[in-house]
């Protein structure tokens, strides 16, 4: 199941959500002082590409709180809004609702992605 999942996934909705965390990470990796930002949205890409089966645990310090806050006035609030109206547009129907919840998944993780590991 979770391979059919993420093969729908992949199809309608996961490539174009995979490439706009990978855009933002080739953007935040142009520069020497992104990096940490940059790897944290590849990894994040490789998430949102295939998502069914993956758990998100949240952790993290002040190092990670401080990465957050720069994250979300940077990038954090475009790739949640993108996430939030996939998620909105899926759950208008009966069957697009589990890539609904994969959507608002994804949404909490594009506001605070410092101090989470994919399980």
């Amino acid at each position: 199941m979770k391979f059919i999942g993420n093969f729908l996934w992949f199809i309608f909705g996961g490539l174009v959500m995979g490439a706009s965390w990978a855009l933002a990470g080739c953007l935040w990796c142009i520069t020497i002082i992104g990096i940490p930002w940059g790897v944290q949205c590849f990894k994040f890409a490789k998430l949102c590409f295939f998502p069914f089966g993956k758990e998100v645990e949240y952790g993290g310090g002040a190092g990670s709180l401080f990465l957050n806050l720069i994250w979300i006035l940077i990038s954090g609030v475009p790739l949640a809004i993108e996430s939030v109206v996939c998620g909105l547009i899926y759950c208008l129907t009966i069957i697009g609702i589990p890539f609904g919840k994969q959507c608002f998944k994804l949404a909490k993780l594009a506001l605070m992605p410092f101090g989470t590991t994919v399980k």
